[in-house]
């Protein structure tokens, strides 16, 4: 695909979980499909005529095993927040439909225990490993392209941090 035919495909929508434990840490988790170091958030696409909210939660749960009953939604992204991938991405994630992803991204409080945390919950794995890194080393760690999106959300987030 060319830049220009890239310029002008649509954003994916998408959400965006900071699952913080109560010393305030985030989860990270290492994507399984990547061989180099590729950590990130929770996040995923929004089913047709589903609500961010609602997608935010179930998006959590399948990622990471941590049901609704275990978390309080305490924060959202005042808006939507984009990111592009890089071009030699495009046509090879979502069929070459999106340039990138329009993210609303929630700050979720988690109340259970390290052993509720199960990322093998779900039959499509999104993650090899995981752990819990404090919001200020959360962005050094995420893949390049996507470390704007990361700080942003970091910063709407500090003061519930």
């Amino acid at each position: 695909m060319t830049p220009e035919e890239i310029a002008h495909l649509p954003y994916r929508r998408n959400v965006g979980v900071m699952l913080v434990n109560a010393k305030g840490h985030a989860f990270v988790g290492q994507r399984y499909d990547s061989e180099v170091p590729a950590w990130q958030m929770p996040q995923g696409g929004i089913d047709k005529d589903e609500d961010p909210r609602a997608a935010a939660l179930r998006e959590l749960q399948e990622e990471t095993g941590v049901t609704p009953d275990l978390v309080t939604v305490e924060a959202e992204t005042e808006g939507w927040i984009t990111y592009d991938l890089p071009h030699d991405i495009v046509p090879r994630i979502w069929k070459g439909r999106y340039k990138g992803q329009k993210q609303k991204w929630f700050l979720v409080r988690f109340h259970g225990t390290d052993d509720q945390v199960r990322i093998d919950a779900d039959d499509h794995q999104e993650f090899s490993e995981w752990r819990w890194l404090a919001p200020d080393e959360v962005v050094a760690q995420i893949v390049p392209f996507k470390r704007p999106v990361y700080a942003r959300v970091v910063e709407e987030f500090r003061e519930h941090l």
